[in-house]
């Protein structure tokens, strides 16, 4: 599976955008903030219905104009589907698939996996747990529609639910409406934590392997699932923490308030692994999400690096440059010394300025030969 070429209309800095894409490794370089990774933003969008960044559709509108459109080619299986998105200031986003228009964004999901990977996740193993929850809920949602419907539902009712809880300290007779919330919410919420726990299992098949590979044979990597409540103690956790929660006016219990530990040689890696340690077991996520896309969906996932390699020692560089292998990759960075360093065939070159896009190379690129 492979995006063929990405079309944006006031799309961040983009008045009007439209590239196509090798099979192979594509290079985005230039200046920062001249628009690279909006392009990978734009991508990932597209394939997800989400911005990596968490943004808001409105302010991935260009400023000043009322809506943006993305329009994407895939192809699949020898076939090609088109996929448009139309993002509005206010309202929900439409999304069409050939023309179609689809009721729910869960519909597209499925159709095009991709994998992100910025400088951001390489802090996933030592930052707080809401980044480590995003990582898993964003490669399920990918990969699980009937996840994403629980994850959806259950993110509802705890928003219901937190509401209640405010308006119940002006109007204490509504705590009788608590029960309702609290049967969906463990109805739902146990479906999360139970998928959640067979993904960690997944990962830990795929994730030791790689570690070991990525530290010369010195570590063991695991990943460990740190569940906020078991399932059979949902619903008597919620009903003990009522008080609780009524005073904070929040819920208190559930997945919402799960973890992940990573842990090198049994260590838990977040609490004593070196900043080098962190890195390379963040390094071996990424790598393990491309594996397990693969796996699951017997297809290769499209692969999006953002400025990552310059984040990197020159040995990891080298071992990300040679994972890539046949999967279609597209990299974001400020020069391209570093794939001459590392030797990666390259198969396009764009430079992106000032919200420009241009193709600087005709053809495959020899890097033996230099990008000059």
């Amino acid at each position: 599976m492979i995006i063929k070429s990405l079309e944006l209309a006031d799309y961040r800095n983009y008045d009007t955008l439209s590239i196509s894409f090798d099979r192979g490794v594509n290079i985005l370089y230039g200046d920062n903030a001249q628009g690279k990774t909006n392009i990978l933003e734009a991508v990932y969008l597209a394939a997800t219905t989400k911005s990596h960044r968490g943004s808001k559709d409105r302010e991935i509108i260009r400023f000043a104009k009322e809506e943006a459109h993305i329009r994407t080619y895939v192809e699949k299986d020898g076939a090609e589907t088109r996929v448009d998105m139309h993002l509005r200031m206010t309202g929900s986003k439409g999304i069409a698939i050939d023309g179609q228009k689809i009721k729910r964004a869960a519909d597209l999901l499925g159709l095009c996996n991709v994998v992100f990977f910025s400088p951001e996740d390489l802090g996933i193993i030592k930052n707080g747990p809401a980044e480590r929850r995003r990582f898993v809920d964003m490669e399920l949602c990918q990969l699980d529609q009937m996840y994403l419907h629980d994850l959806n539902n259950y993110n509802k009712v705890i928003n219901q639910r937190n509401r209640l809880l405010k308006d119940m300290y002006f109007n204490p007779g509504l705590q009788d409406m608590l029960g309702v919330w609290d049967m969906q919410l463990v109805s739902y919420g146990s479906r999360v934590i139970e998928r959640r726990r067979a993904f960690v299992k997944q990962l830990n098949e795929i994730i030791k392997e790689i570690h070991l590979e990525l530290s010369g044979g010195k570590e063991e990597l695991q990943v460990r699932y740190e569940p906020d409540v078991e399932i059979r103690e949902f619903e008597e956790k919620l009903l003990f923490s009522k008080d609780r929660d009524i005073k904070l006016k929040t819920t208190s219990v559930g997945p919402h308030r799960d973890d992940f530990a990573f842990l090198i040689d049994g260590v838990d890696a977040r609490k004593f692994g070196s900043q080098g340690q962190q890195r390379t077991a963040a390094l071996s996520l990424k790598l393990s999400e491309i594996k397990m896309v693969e796996n699951m969906t017997k297809d290769s996932p499209v692969l999006l690096l953002d400025d990552v390699l310059s984040e990197l020692d020159s040995s990891r560089q080298q071992l990300l440059c040679n994972s890539i292998g046949n999967i279609q990759t597209i990299i974001t960075c400020t020069g391209l010394e570093e794939f001459v360093h590392n030797r990666i065939q390259i198969n396009k070159i764009f430079h992106v300025k000032d919200g420009t896009v241009v193709c600087v190379n005709s053809g495959e690129v020899n890097p033996h030969e230099g990008l000059n």
